[in-house]
């Protein structure tokens, strides 16, 4: 289950490297790809509470950390002063 990053561009500009426990994002995500923020906010759910189940499954505890980064995204989300007409670009995966 190798810790995945990813880095996306915020509507703001800002670019941010993003954590997982497992590659699962790679399944949900594509570099160089921009997503509308709310479908950045599911496909980023989807992904980071299928990673902490994998971890859960593996290790008999599920991932805070994954749990963390979901409420950091959904955080910076909340913000977004447009969140129906902005995108998030994933920049890069990395394991």
């Amino acid at each position: 289950m190798p810790e995945t990053y990813w880095t996306v561009r915020w509507p703001d500009g800002t670019e941010e490297r993003l954590y997982s426990p497992s590659s699962v994002v790679t399944e949900l995500f594509e570099p160089g790809r921009r997503y509308p923020t709310l479908d950045f906010l599911q496909r980023a759910r989807i992904a980071l509470v299928r990673a902490s189940n994998r971890v859960e499954r593996k290790y008999g505890f599920a991932c805070s950390s994954a749990m963390d980064q979901l409420d950091r995204i959904e955080a910076r989300i909340e913000a977004i002063p447009d969140k129906q007409g902005s995108e998030i670009a994933c920049l890069s995966i990395t394991q």
